[in-house]
């Protein structure tokens, strides 16, 4: 790819790019040494690595559901809890929430083994229509400069009314996705009434609305990269959606933002972590926040996986 100032074509290097249909890893797996350009952020979008406050152990709300099912003093407490990180942070991590340990290793364990298998087995796959239920791709939709990309591979379903015929999840990934699904819809189905409490509302609020039943699944792989100060796993954003619930390995690398800094999210063992998207804080008008947030590139040495359910 072209690296020389005057013959640089932006748009050149991404239609190769997207021609090859190998994705990220395909880039690191040929070996290369050096970031394409249209994967490296403006150095004011970088990590400001000398002004982190991780040194500082800040941490994200975890709330922990045990006692939700009833209708006593410990819900109140969680529903207390619920609507204060949702007004302060946008971001917050459950535990005890009911999905298994088991299902939520899998799913990761299947992440990595559908973007491990060999190219030739995702290449039909791979687009970046948004149309497609089910896809594997890099770039979604058109880039357009000066937007960069993400240095990170994505493996996507679209599930309408909690459905989506597994005969279209490839068979490397099916029965983890199709578990996972079936226990995240408890899970959505909770935070939904737990969230309209947190509103001073009845708990049918939100699903009265709607909300929240059209799920799109991104099963995430995070390859190491050659240049991790140039670029970013996941460029900062905040989500187009009214919620999205993560589960992500040990390696963390999400970062949000928080009174004007960057923090960390640190993974905490048997959690989901929960964001508030763009979407409940209009409905909210604007009592609920929708954050931005980001991933960091991973070194050398490391690669990564997480899974994220954006409910809408």
């Amino acid at each position: 790819m072209a690296t020389d100032d005057c013959d640089y074509d932006w748009e050149k290097e991404v239609e190769e790019f997207e021609k090859i249909k190998t994705g990220v890893k395909g880039l690191v797996d040929s070996g290369i040494t050096k970031v394409p350009r249209f994967f490296i952020s403006p150095l004011e979008k970088l990590p400001d690595r000398a002004n982190s406050r991780d040194a500082l152990h800040v941490q994200i709300p975890v709330i922990d559901f045990q006692g939700v099912a009833g209708n006593g003093t410990r819900r109140m407490q969680i529903v207390d809890e619920i609507r204060k990180a949702s007004e302060t942070w946008g971001f917050f991590q459950i535990v005890n929430h009911g999905v298994p340990a088991s299902v939520m290793d899998g799913i990761l364990e299947s992440t990595r083994r559908f973007h491990e298998q060999p190219e030739e087995a995702k290449t039909d796959l791979y687009s970046s229509d948004g149309r497609r239920n089910v896809r594997f791709y890099t770039i979604n939709g058109h880039l357009k400069k000066p937007e960069v990309a993400s240095w990170r591979d994505a493996f996507s379903c679209t599930f309408t009314d909690d459905f989506l015929d597994p005969e279209f999840i490839p068979p490397v990934c099916r029965n983890e996705i199709t578990e996972y699904m079936n226990q995240m819809i408890n899970v959505r189905d909770v935070l939904s009434e737990l969230l309209s409490e947190a509103l001073g509302l009845s708990r049918d609020f939100l699903e009265r609305l709607q909300c929240m039943k059209s799920e799109y699944l991104s099963c995430l792989y995070y390859p190491a990269c050659p240049e991790p100060d140039r670029t970013l796993g996941t460029v900062r954003h905040s989500d187009p959606t009214i919620l999205t619930v993560l589960v992500q390995d040990d390696s963390g690398g999400l970062q949000i933002r928080h009174q004007d800094d960057w923090l960390d999210v640190h993974p905490v063992q048997g959690a989901l972590i929960v964001n508030i998207g763009d979407l409940l804080q209009l409905i909210t008008n604007d009592k609920f926040k929708s954050v931005e947030h980001r991933v960091l590139a991973r070194s050398k040495r490391h690669s990564g996986v997480g899974c994220m359910l954006l409910l809408s």
